[in-house]
């Protein structure tokens, strides 16, 4: 958790809540929430903890959610998505494994880039959406939506094994690292005017921030700091 603050610290980002049409407040009636690495930093800036997914996340902030907003669409701000699901898909037939499961061109992503892509069924019908990066260290990084954790994971567990039963040098290993995102889509240029939408630009560039060698996002389309 240190790692996590002290990255957000040095940056000078301003950190941001969840959408409340996301979320619902706590009750003493549900069960025990699971906590992101950031959570003692949300309590301490007044975060306004509600539950989201199975996870206890802020929803508002001392601003109020209309300067909260546009404080991102003029500047920028950071959002603690360490709930979603990240994945690393191991072995050197990783790009046969994903593209079996998405609908993008995996094989065509430069070191450290990433891209938009949908999990499909055999029919062809979208099951959820999710980021592939293809980083410098020899593995696949998959960030797909906490809601479908449980059915995200066991679609790639399952194309895991079929690909390893067939002698494929595959794997797979869920991680459990504090995860940043970066908005406003124009952040490097002094903010996005409101039309601008990510669809037009489907692909970005990831990196581990404090990782040697690894140039931070900057002005990128969805742009993810681990």
């Amino acid at each position: 958790m240190q790692r996590a603050v002290s990255v957000v610290a040095r940056l000078g980002f301003r950190l941001q809540a969840f959408p409340p049409a996301l979320c619902h407040p706590l009750s003493c009636a549900q069960e025990v929430l699971r906590r992101t690495p950031l959570y003692d930093f949300h309590l301490a800036h007044g975060g306004k903890m509600v539950a989201f997914a199975g996870w206890s996340l802020p929803v508002q902030y001392r601003d109020s959610h209309t300067d909260s907003h546009l404080h991102t669409r003029q500047h920028c701000s950071l959002f603690d998505v360490s709930h979603m699901l990240q994945t690393k898909i191991l072995g050197s037939d990783r790009v046969k494994l994903m593209e079996s499961l998405v609908v993008g061109d995996i094989a065509e992503l430069r070191p450290n880039q990433g891209t938009l892509s949908l999990f499909t069924n055999e029919a062809g019908g979208i099951l959820d959406d999710l980021i592939v990066t293809n980083t410098s260290e020899g593995h696949l990084y998959v960030v797909s939506n906490a809601g479908c954790w449980e059915k995200d994971l066991a679609l790639m567990q399952d194309k895991v094994r079929e690909l390893q039963n067939q002698g494929r040098d595959v794997g797979l290993e869920v991680l459990d690292n504090a995860l940043l995102a970066l908005q406003d889509l124009g952040a490097g240029s002094g903010g996005s005017s409101p039309g601008n939408s990510s669809s037009e630009k489907p692909r970005g560039e990831a990196g581990r921030a404090g990782s040697q060698g690894q140039p931070a996002p900057g002005g990128r389309p969805l742009p993810v700091w681990e």
